[in-house]
């Protein structure tokens, strides 16, 4: 109650990160076709032009640059008080065996996919947590549950968003905010072309050479034949969970989203370790062996 004795407003504004592709603009345009007031926001504004014309409010953000992060942040509760939902969406997948892979790179890949979801939750959760009641949903992947050859760091990264996310929802459960994985499977939006063209370098006559050009062909063929492609799904089928679980009074903790997901993370736990491995070598070819 504020203090005249009626109801403080509560925002429910949507702050959508990595919308100029993909899941993220699959979501915003969801969430702004169904009422919501969605903030989509990207590296390059003009990338996102487009979305204002569906609805969206649009903002620059680089999910790699404190000032940018804190600037939109800043926009949204000057117009709303408070970012009512957070979508950390912005990422990407480094390809390539860990050796080869510069350390430059592993930095950039955690920079995007780890510490600039941890630095925009922080500076959204002040707000959030004066209104007693948010959402803050994080783009994992089944990739979150599993490992496969070639993704190590991209991974890792996914991993990690899963470990601050169970952390994070013990946390701020008190102050009404609900904290959401959500774990899509095989996704046809470019992804596959994006992780191979990131593949780290081995060298034509490296050690990994062989086992990178397996990896991006098998990547490349996942998303476009066999019969994982069968069991892929669209962005638009991750934005309708998005939607679902910041709708729900009481969000689960996980969403899995395809049927690659559901099939593939139960694969993996009742493989076991040696199981998997198994699993893998006879997908993928292992480095070092003729």
């Amino acid at each position: 109650m504020d203090s005249n004795g009626s109801a403080s407003r509560i925002s429910r504004a949507v702050l959508v990160t990595g919308c100029s592709s993909g899941i993220g603009r699959a979501t915003a345009l969801r969430l702004a076709a169904s009422g919501w007031t969605v903030y989509a926001t990207a590296r390059r504004r003009d990338a996102i032009a487009d979305l204002e014309a569906a609805g969206c409010r649009t903002l620059a953000l680089d999910v790699c640059d404190e000032d940018s992060m804190s600037a939109a942040v800043r926009a949204v509760e000057g117009a709303e008080g408070a970012v009512g939902v957070l979508v950390n969406n912005a990422g990407y997948s480094q390809s390539g065996a860990v050796e080869a892979v510069p350390m430059d790179r592993v930095r950039a890949q955690f920079e995007t996919n780890v510490f600039g979801l941890v630095r925009l939750t922080q500076l959204v959760l002040p707000a959030m947590r004066a209104q007693r009641w948010g959402r803050i949903v994080n783009l994992s992947s089944m990739g979150g549950r599993l490992v496969f050859p070639g993704g190590g760091f991209y991974h890792a990264t996914k991993y990690a968003v899963e470990a601050l996310s169970d952390a994070l929802r013990f946390e701020v459960r008190g102050f009404g905010i609900a904290v959401v994985v959500v774990e899509p499977g095989l996704v046809r939006s470019g992804f596959a072309e994006a992780a191979v063209g990131a593949m780290g370098p081995g060298g034509a006559a490296g050690p990994y050479a062989a086992f990178h050009e397996a990896v991006a062909r098998g990547t490349r063929e996942a998303y476009e034949k066999g019969p994982l492609a069968l069991l892929s799904g669209t962005p638009d089928d991750v934005a309708r969970t998005i939607e679902r679980a910041i709708s729900a009074r009481r969000p689960r903790p996980r969403y899995k989203v395809t049927a690659s997901a559901r099939l593939l993370i139960a694969q993996r736990r009742l493989l076991g370790d040696r199981g998997w491995d198994l699993f893998l070598r006879s997908s993928f070819p292992s480095p070092g062996t003729t």
